[in-house]
């Protein structure tokens, strides 16, 4: 039995399955999985992927719920965008230094810290297949979100239990 398996309910039925209801608590005493979403901005929300960050959430959200949405951007950043993105539930991370470096940081903290269940990765950067072999190691659910077939990192693919590919 898959690890998401055992997340939902033990029955080997993965969170898209239609008749999976997800009632009941989960391997770590929750009603539901939570979900930490971590989304590599400058590598997704390119104008070759045309990706909506609503649909980026959606893909997390079908393992559990999302505990918190992160977007992470450079200084440099659009305005609209990070209103836009806060508009949309994405709590937005601006960083001077490397979005890699930060996004790495905050998940693997988030994953030793047992503040989720579930680590979704958004990127097509194979410097995170790291982060997702230690939230693995910990007995985390991990998931690789890819913004399109052509922005598809396989080694994230890999690594992650599940990986989505958006578009």
């Amino acid at each position: 039995m898959s690890l998401l398996g055992r997340l939902f309910g033990g029955d080997g039925r993965e969170s898209g399955d239609a008749d999976s209801d997800g009632a009941g608590p989960d391997s770590r005493g929750h009603d539901q999985p939570r979900v930490g979403l971590y989304v590599d901005g400058p590598n997704v929300l390119r104008d070759e992927f045309d990706v909506d960050l609503d649909d980026v959430r959606a893909a997390a959200e079908r393992y559990g719920q999302c505990s918190f949405a992160l977007l992470y951007l450079d200084e440099n950043a659009p305005a609209g965008l990070i209103q836009a993105a806060e508009a949309r539930g994405f709590e937005v991370v601006t960083t001077s230094g490397d979005v890699d470096v930060k996004l790495g940081v905050d998940a693997t903290a988030a994953a030793v810290e047992e503040a989720i269940d579930v680590l979704a990765v958004a990127s097509r950067d194979t410097d995170f297949k790291p982060v997702l072999e230690a939230a693995a190691e910990r007995g985390l659910a991990t998931i690789a979100i890819a913004p399109g077939e052509h922005g598809r990192s396989d080694a994230l693919r890999n690594t992650a239990h599940e990986d989505i590919t958006l578009g």
